[in-house]
């Protein structure tokens, strides 16, 4: 029997080891692995290296919808270097597709490609260069067929369906094949509430196509090991789904294919589908050697899901004295050519499109569509931010029509904890959200046209423009808006969401040490930090070692959703208490006739020793264990969630909320239609904060994101041709640290009870309410009805 061997390629990730006399939870250490990413010693995913490999290039579709009708790889094939070209024939298992819930996407096109930038072909080469230009020299004729694009070509009644066939649980309830999945929520009666209305006002907002834009491009090193098994080292956000996807179509059992986390360099949802990891194992499979895949960023674009585009219609309506009295909405998400995460996207869409404000009588439908457009699917905030964009310019509108404050008209009408949802779900934590925009209200304004009182020494750097110099202050006025917005934590509607982690302790060097294992995905959210003090809080040991993530342990769960504190931060902690009662088991055997403390006391681990809760010293962790090793692997769930109803969106769908509210205060040079975010102040619930210097980051970052698709960044699909027009960093934007702006942080923490520690996912909700806060600031400068993201100048001005 041949056995199983593991080559472990240069820069694979190594044991993380912190020591530190103390470091428990609710201090602010600092990351173990953040000294080498700022010194560039990292080893992240696109670092791999074999000493023999290969390297992978994938060849992508030119169109947007056509029928293949032949491709030639004879010369790809015949030139020196070239290992091997694969296309969908060469695929070696009955599975060919995969997918996060509906498997829709074929590994490489099957006769027919759907989108732009789909993967036909694969090649493997010696040099990276040679890979490129074989890819090149393979052809394909290609048979145009007519594009679905927009909501209107999709549904019509002779639309070209983009799947076929589709034999997926969705299909069963939506009107037309080329809705992924639709949710409706109906509470209350709408019509008769509408007669309450003393104002109503209407909207139809457009929310752009969003790239997560990770800085670290898709990258994995595949080898095949000697049981026809396959290594993959791979930056991604969820191991086991990983695993589950990629197995089948390998032809493979999953225990033949063993998986180890890379360095990841950023995430934000784009690593929740399947990239390059596929077509690396089967490149390595049919050549017997390793192989890597590096996606350079022009292919980067295509090689991940992105922000679902959005229409939102809405009608709200209130009384004089400012009360909410109902709520009509229609959400229309593109998903693109495959469905990726879009039925889940859509159920957060739905139950959250509200916002968070009491209202009894709402009628809502959320629905995806199949286009030729590129696939959407997890991104930060998870379609929670697009509902949040129109309900608060709804708000707005409302407050202004109302002659009333619009942050005073907001607390009214905000929700607290008992509130109960339109999907019938009762807020059973607190929800602090006239508090969180009372204090980003009562926060001192920046003052005004700074450059004016600097004089001389004016730094054009505060100005709209800035470093171009198109300004010195003539035309420009300041804005101020204010938005919140809520978020769910977690994995929703019936999901069996849980988390694995494999703790053990035992004495090394006379040292009690406690080794991690768990398959989170680190991928830049600090949750090795974050292990490291929960155990150090749980074992009372000074030394923790995070081993390497990897499928030889049960699932972590994806690293998204705000989830991985609360959840596999849940089981480290579970796993910990149980290994500590192991530990006083052992003690009480070894030493509980020396002391009554042993069985009667409540004892504690502190600084390596055994205490009782009045401080007496009872052991040394290191006695107690002597030669002995305690390790311990444990699941942690949290309470279990239900689908919402297929008719009236009815049911207990989250496990938690959260809630963020910003005040951006903009300058805008209204000749040039230049936007100057000068400050972008928040406050966040976080219902415990493990790490605040970690909290405080992951708010500032959330916040640059949403201030992003506020004023710069959106993906250009042109509509005649659905082909991506700016797929470079070059074309499309993100803030750099000249465009992002102060930003300060307020942090509650008001526990839930029903949380480890009472903590609240944090990192999803501070992208919410940025975007529509900076949105209404730039409407209060100009006047305008802004009504879509991002906003350009051209908009400003008027000369679209």
């Amino acid at each position: 029997m041949a056995q199983n061997t593991r080559t472990v390629p240069a820069g694979t990730p190594t044991n993380v080891t912190q020591k530190h006399a103390k470091g428990g939870i609710g201090e602010s250490i600092l990351r173990p692995d953040g000294t080498l990413k700022v010194t560039g010693e990292f080893a992240y995913s696109s670092d791999m290296w074999h000493e023999d490999m290969l390297w992978g290039q994938t060849l992508r579709s030119t169109v947007a919808h056509a029928e293949i009708v032949s491709i030639d790889v004879s010369e790809a094939l015949a030139m020196p270097g070239v290992y091997a070209v694969l296309t969908y024939d060469d695929l070696p298992a009955e599975m060919k597709n995969y997918g996060l819930e509906i498997q829709d996407t074929p590994v490489l096109a099957d006769g027919r490609v759907r989108h732009h930038g789909e993967p036909v072909a694969l090649v493997a080469a010696d040099h990276p260069e040679t890979a490129r230009r074989a890819a090149a020299k393979i052809k394909i004729d290609y048979r145009e067929l007519p594009l679905v694009t927009d909501e209107a070509s999709a549904l019509a009644p002779d639309a070209p369906l983009i799947h076929e066939n589709r034999d997926d649980h969705h299909i069963g309830h939506v009107p037309h094949p080329n809705i992924v999945h639709r949710q409706p929520i109906i509470r209350g009666d709408v019509e008769e509430a509408r007669k309450r209305a003393d104002v109503i006002v209407e909207g139809e907002y457009t929310f752009g196509m969003q790239d997560q834009a990770f800085l670290g491009p898709e990258s994995g090193l595949a080898v095949p090991s000697e049981d026809g098994g396959v290594e993959l080292y791979v930056a991604t956000q969820w191991l086991h789904s990983d695993l589950k996807q990629i197995a089948p179509v390998l032809g493979l059992p999953p225990e033949k294919v063993r998986m180890t986390l890379s360095g990841v360099g950023g995430a934000f949802g784009g690593r929740e589908d399947i990239s390059m990891q596929i077509h690396a194992c089967l490149l390595a499979l049919a050549t017997n050697k390793p192989v890597k895949i590096v996606y350079n960023r022009f292919e980067s674009f295509f090689g991940h899901v992105h922000r679902h585009p959005a229409k939102l219609y809405y009608e709200h309506g209130a009384t004089k004295d400012g009360k909410l009295t109902h709520m009509k909405c229609r959400i229309v998400l593109d998903g693109g050519a495959y469905a990726s995460a879009s039925p889940a996207v859509v159920g957060n869409a739905s139950s959250l499109s509200v916002g968070p404000y009491v209202l009894d009588d709402v009628d809502i439908e959320a629905i995806a569509l199949y286009t030729n457009n590129p696939p959407c699917g997890a991104m930060r905030g998870f379609g929670a931010v697009q509902a949040c964009f129109a309900y608060e310019a709804q708000m707005d509108k409302l407050a202004a029509k109302l002659g009333m404050d619009p942050v005073e008209f907001r607390q009214l009408n905000a929700m607290e904890q008992g509130t109960i949802m339109p999907t019938g779900q009762v807020v059973d934590a607190p929800a602090p959200v006239a508090e969180l925009l009372r204090r980003v209200k009562a926060r001192p304004l920046p003052p005004e046209r700074q450059w004016e009182s600097a004089g001389e020494s004016a730094d054009v750097r505060a100005l709209p423009g800035g470093l171009s110099n198109t300004t010195h202050g003539e035309g420009v006025v300041r804005g101020v808006g204010y938005a919140v917005g809520i978020k769910n934590v977690g994995f929703s509607e019936g999901f069996d969401d849980y988390s694995t982690a494999r703790v053990r302790l035992e004495v090394i060097n006379g040292e009690p040490v406690a080794m991690v294992h768990t398959a989170m995905a680190e991928v830049g959210q600090g949750g090795i930090t974050v292990h490291t003090q929960i155990v150090r809080t749980e074992l009372g040991v000074t030394q923790v070692t995070i081993h390497p993530a990897d499928t030889q342990v049960g699932s972590a769960g994806s690293t998204s959703a705000s989830r991985q504190t609360y959840m596999t931060g849940g089981a480290v902690k579970n796993t910990c208490e149980a290994v500590r009662e192991a530990l006083l088991e052992i003690g009480r055997r070894k030493n509980g006739s020396y002391h009554p403390a042993w069985a009667t006391a409540e004892l504690l681990l502190e600084g390596g020793k055994v205490v009782t809760d009045g401080g007496e010293v009872l052991a040394d962790i290191a006695d107690i264990l002597g030669d002995e090793a305690i390790d311990l692997e444990l699941e942690f769930r949290h309470a279990p969630t239900e689908p919402f109803d297929l008719v009236t969106g009815q049911g207990n769908g989250h496990v938690q909320y959260t809630f963020a509210a910003h005040r951006a205060v903009v300058e805008v040079d209204t000749e040039l239609g230049l936007v100057k975010v000068v400050e972008l102040a928040t406050a966040q619930d976080v219902g415990k904060a493990l790490n605040m210097l970690s909290v405080v980051g992951q708010i500032q970052g959330g916040t640059t994101q949403g201030l992003g698709v506020a004023i710069m960044e959106e993906i250009i699909v042109d509509p005649k041709t659905a082909k991506v027009r700016n797929p470079s960093f070059t074309d499309y934007l993100i803030p750099t640290i000249l465009d992002t702006p102060t930003i300060p942080v307020d942090v509650l923490e008001l526990a839930d009870p029903k949380a480890p520690y009472g903590l609240r996912g944090m990192g999803e909700a501070p992208t919410l309410s940025s975007t529509p806060a900076v949105i209404a600031a730039i409407r209060q400068a100009t006047g305008l009805e802004i009504d879509k993201t991002p906003i350009r100048p051209e908009a400003l001005t008027g000369t679209l």
